[in-house]
């Protein structure tokens, strides 16, 4: 464990900081390298308390990861196959259904849609899929498609991102998740995904869908071979884009999964993983909530983020494929009295929330 290397006055100003103050991003890269973790979970806990006391929200959701075929091959990457590579799959519209079907007893909340960038699915296939699941769930919210995916219509279609949005939105879209940010440094994703969309265009795609009143998620893959620097830039683009076009919701450390993949890297430790929350918290002044993905960190690190900043806990999931097929050893979902019984057990007070935070 790294013990405080800060000097007197750095410990003071990470000690005093006030509920929302800015700091800069050389003040971040200080704490984060040199402050303890108990330091960094300390500063971190009380902006969280002081934005949101003790409730620790949580959402009665489920993924459809409707195909893994993609064209991409993200070195880090352990779900995506090749298109007539074994294993690889896509639903039908039937089989969407008949997965949205299993669980209409359940008072779903929120659907959550992301695949790989399938080259043989039309455009209308994910216009029916954003129409058949507000057809079969008219309630929930259905937060759906990448930026990554947005640019793949785009391309494929030979419009603007801005034309998908409008269209998509039309049919069912509400929000969009914040896969696919992975680490915004240049020299990184030249290294782990060369062949996705870059920084400027992600962040150009979620800046449109908050000029047409959609909310969206912001995320970061960490633990892998990037640094500090990288991280700090990664979140400083993001407060960034937030002053200028706000939208962001939350924003989701998500710890890279090792297994089954290119890249040969360790993963984020345990003490490492809550650092990054905690950094997250004192950096992200603009930007509500910080989420606990339980599916990637696993849900003791997750209890324990929440005792370092995050104030979000995911919610039910079930059949997470993308950290799985990395090796995730978490559950691939959780029951509702799970969650509560969970987050009970760290101290927190559970509290069930919408994908936009509006508590149930």
């Amino acid at each position: 464990m790294i013990e405080s290397r800060l000097d007197s006055s750095a410990k003071k100003r990470l000690a005093t900081l006030k509920a929302g103050e800015r700091i800069d991003p050389e003040f971040a890269l200080k704490i984060a390298r040199e402050a303890s973790v108990h330091e960094l979970g300390e500063a971190a806990l009380k902006q969280r308390r002081a934005r949101h006391g003790d409730k620790a929200y949580y959402v009665y959701n489920q993924h459809l990861n409707y195909t893994n075929v993609c064209r991409n091959q993200c070195r880090f990457c352990a779900f995506f196959k090749k298109a007539g590579e074994e294993g690889g799959y896509t639903y039908s519209l039937e089989e969407a259904r008949k997965r949205l079907m299993d669980r209409i007893h359940e008072p779903i909340r929120e659907i959550h849609i992301t695949g790989g960038l399938n080259p043989d699915l039309p455009y209308q296939y994910y216009l029916d899929l954003l129409a058949l699941c507000k057809e079969v769930r008219p309630q929930a919210v259905v937060k759906a498609f990448t930026a990554v995916e947005v640019a793949h219509f785009a391309d494929t279609l030979g419009t603007d991102e801005a034309t998908v949005l409008r269209e998509m939105k039309a049919v069912g879209l509400d929000a969009l998740p914040g896969g696919g940010a992975e680490v915004f440094s240049p020299a990184m994703r030249e290294q782990l995904c060369p062949e996705k969309v870059t920084a400027d265009r992600w962040l150009h795609i979620h800046g449109l869908a908050h000029d047409m009143g959609m909310k969206t998620n912001s995320t970061m893959l960490f633990g892998h071979i990037e640094s500090w620097e990288d991280r700090i830039h990664h979140m400083e683009r993001l407060r960034v884009a937030e002053d200028e076009k706000p939208g962001f919701i939350v924003f989701i450390p998500l710890a890279y999964q090792p297994h089954n993949n290119a890249l040969g890297a360790a993963g984020p430790t345990g003490e490492e993983y809550l650092r990054t929350i905690s950094v997250a918290r004192l950096f992200l002044d603009n930007i509500p909530h910080i989420k606990a993905y339980w599916a990637f960190s696993g849900i003791k690190a997750a209890q324990m983020a929440l005792w370092a900043g995050a104030d979000d806990f995911d919610g039910t999931i079930v059949e997470e494929k993308i950290g799985h097929a990395a090796g995730a050893d978490s559950p691939k979902g959780m029951t509702i009295s799970e969650l509560v019984e969970t987050i009970s057990a760290t101290g927190f007070t559970p509290v069930q929330r919408d994908t936009f935070f509006r508590e149930l």
